[in-house]
């Protein structure tokens, strides 16, 4: 599901303020705890990473024996 960064502002907004509950458009989500609000924030941003397009670092090593 591609998330937007109104939702991810609205997820962070709630953690601000203290607020368990969120609401997206017509949808309520009401998360048990501030960890779990959190893990929420940390997938929203991935996902959102992720449809961004934003490359991957790569680390290649390389050896030979002798000269």
């Amino acid at each position: 599901m591609g998330y937007t960064n109104a939702q991810l502002n609205a997820l962070k907004k709630a953690l601000a303020t203290g607020e368990r509950r969120v609401s997206f458009g017509d949808k309520t989500v009401e998360y048990r705890s501030v960890a779990e609000l959190q893990a929420a924030i940390r997938s929203v941003e991935a996902d959102i990473a992720r449809g961004s397009g934003t490359p991957k670092r790569q680390i290649r090593v390389t050896t030979a024996k002798g000269f």
